[in-house]
């Protein structure tokens, strides 16, 4: 017993000269994780305001923890591949309207965000649907030749197609690459404006 408690006792003398001799955190770091955190409290619904609760920080800390803000919402505007992301994305763009304290330019960029997450919904439902009904034709045309009865394929689910499966995703990584990229520029002009 005393063989691993000297081993032990060794181990944290070990841990805590390293401790010492690491780096401290470059400066704001702490607070910038902080904004952080705190934009994920308005992003749950938490915090009703941003605005309010950067003020109530040290005005030493502040433009620290805005950084960490904005960051924090700009990592959660993504694209609405599933509803709950449209409504995340949303709030988190209200949220760097509101700690841009109403700057226009902000503004402006924030409405283009909007204005791309709804078209790129839009854009892929009627990819999707475009893709369905192609199927459904060459589905009932193959039918056709085989002489079975078209009136038949209003049962049949084209989504459940092996070659819609591959069309669709190849549409969707497309459309995904093109809207991510529009997205990310957005993003970059807004992260200027916070730093």
């Amino acid at each position: 017993m005393a063989e691993i408690r000297s081993t032990l006792d060794m181990v944290m003398e070990r841990a805590a000269r390293m401790a010492e001799r690491a780096p401290d955190e470059p400066a704001g770091q702490r607070e910038e994780r902080r904004g952080m955190r705190l934009v994920m409290d308005f992003l749950s619904g938490k915090n009703p305001s941003l605005f309010e609760t950067l003020a109530a920080e040290a005005p030493a800390e502040q433009m620290a923890v805005r950084h960490g803000m904005a960051k924090a919402l700009l990592r959660n505007i993504v694209l609405p591949r599933e509803e709950h992301l449209m409504e995340s994305s949303g709030r988190a763009i209200t949220g760097l309207v509101e700690l841009s304290g109403q700057d226009g330019e902000v503004e402006s960029v924030c409405a283009e965000l909007q204005q791309i997450l709804g078209q790129y919904d839009e854009h892929k439902k009627q990819i999707r649907q475009q893709l369905e009904d192609g199927m459904r034709a060459q589905l009932a045309q193959q039918m056709q030749q085989q002489g079975i009865d078209a009136e038949q394929l209003g049962s049949i689910d084209p989504t459940l197609h092996p070659e819609f499966q591959k069309q669709w995703s190849s549409a969707q990584a497309d459309l995904n690459d093109q809207y991510t990229q529009a997205l990310d520029q957005r993003k970059e002009i807004l992260i200027q404006r916070f730093i």
